[in-house]
């Protein structure tokens, strides 16, 4: 089949031409994000292949049909950018790709942990600069320290896992526990007790309507101490940032770490080195030396990579062949 893939960079092209040639299907690479703007060229396209910073409301969604769009291949996991209730009136099906490689992402928050607690990135700027001073610089043992899990997924309970590995203590919050993480001595708890007993919090659930800013000013306030380390490698909605940034103000987190931002659209994926930022939000974030902000690179493996092409292309093909992908999305999804 012909497919427009959006929001296109050179790593996607390695890793998607390959599983594209393997299928047997013809791919149009588009720089740009899908938007309002940019929908007319997907005109002719049966298959239009987006990203998570793509827009796929009603209005793009009813252009894609009318141009003769009939599935829309995701290669992500999440997707709430997508109005999935305008994609059945407009008759495109909607394919993603639930899982890739969760050690990653998992690998990724570990990172993040890691770096913020021992200051990797503040002592690697001043050895740099030759200055060698330790000042500023302490952190603690992660031996016996409360690690909160946020979502015992794929994904949280590899970090679960890995950090049970440090010695951490393992609290975990979730509609129905994991076996895996209980096997390990996981205690499950209600969101309110685990960011009242964590050391370091971290998020791995999906953004719903129930989850949207799950983190905001009156869970902040439910914080015993003000050491906390608040990592999100998750979605970016999950997180009120102004109400992180008061608290970060008022000395009431100790740290955070995030690979995802509500508002990211405009801003990662892109290099903007030579601009300045528009989002005061952001730029404000980015003021304090106890955050750590990478742009949305915890995905960003070989492994995952391949997986993710290979996943796309496999919903591709099946259907052509059978009018239905293998992981489809549906409306059911939001419920």
């Amino acid at each position: 089949m012909d497919v427009a893939v959006f929001s296109t960079r050179p790593y996607d092209q390695k890793f998607l031409d390959p599983a594209a040639q393997k299928h047997g299907h013809a791919i149009t690479y588009f720089e740009p994000r899908l938007t309002q703007q940019t929908a007319p060229l997907a005109a002719g396209f049966p298959v239009v292949c987006a990203f998570v910073n793509d827009k796929l409301d009603g209005e793009v969604l009813k252009q894609l049909a009318a141009g003769g769009t009939r599935l829309i291949a995701l290669r992500s996991a999440g997707f709430n950018h997508v109005d999935l209730v305008a994609a059945s009136e407009f008759g495109l099906t909607v394919a993603r790709v639930p899982a890739y490689s969760p050690h990653a992402v998992a690998e990724h928050t570990v990172a993040m942990i890691l770096s913020l607690n021992r200051k990797i990135h503040r002592a690697y700027n001043r050895v740099r600069e030759g200055n060698f001073s330790l000042d500023g610089l302490l952190g603690f043992d992660l031996h016996g320290r409360t690690v909160g899990v946020v979502g015992t997924g794929k994904i949280g309970s590899v970090v679960a896992r890995i950090m049970s590995g440090f010695g951490c203590v393992i609290l975990a919050t979730d509609i129905r526990a994991n076996p895996e993480c209980e096997a390990l001595g996981v205690e499950y708890v209600p969101v309110s007790e685990l960011f009242a007993r964590s050391d370091i919090v971290t998020l791995h659930c999906p953004l719903t309507p129930e989850t949207h800013h799950l983190v905001d000013a009156e869970m902040l306030a439910n914080v015993s101490h003000p050491d906390l380390m608040l990592i999100n490698t998750s979605r970016g909605a999950l997180v009120d940032t102004q109400a992180v940034i008061a608290a970060l103000k008022a000395g009431r987190l100790g740290s955070v770490g995030f690979d995802v931002y509500e508002e990211e659209a405009d801003l990662f994926f892109e290099d903007l080195s030579g601009k300045v930022i528009q989002d005061d939000v952001f730029a404000r974030l980015l003021t304090f030396p106890n955050v750590l902000v990478t742009g949305h690179q915890a995905f960003f493996t070989a492994e995952a990579m391949e997986g993710i092409a290979a996943t796309t292309m496999e919903n591709i093909t099946t259907f052509a062949r059978t009018g239905r992908p293998v992981h489809e999305v549906t409306i059911e999804k939001l419920a």
